[in-house]
């Protein structure tokens, strides 16, 4: 059995899958959890992207990008799940049309 290589262009299709996934998600849904996980979902597929950019270009400025990236989506999270709580809360839904309503 003859196994092909993983090349560069596997790396950026299953990035580019993973990206499209997270925006239909934040298209179509419209519970904030779901959006905000889908919003990771395309964070994380450009780090692949960047993964595989520093893979095959023999360098590791990718990979220090992706140490970057990661550290601001943990301070992302952090105050993002915080202010879905917050909402929950006030409004015991977590839907996006709720959010129209914290204006004032």
């Amino acid at each position: 059995m003859h196994l092909t290589p993983v090349g560069l262009e596997h790396y950026l299709v299953v990035s580019a899958l993973l990206f499209c996934l997270g925006v239909l998600g934040i298209v179509i849904r419209r519970n904030l959890l779901v959006m905000y996980m889908s919003l990771e979902l395309m964070l994380n597929s450009a780090n692949l992207a960047l993964v595989g950019f520093s893979r095959f270009g023999n360098t590791l400025n990718g990979q220090i990008m992706v140490f970057f990236i990661i550290t601001v989506a943990a301070a992302e999270v952090a105050v993002g799940l915080a202010l879905i709580v917050a909402l929950y809360r006030k409004r015991q839904s977590a839907h996006v049309e709720d959010l129209t309503s914290m204006k004032y």
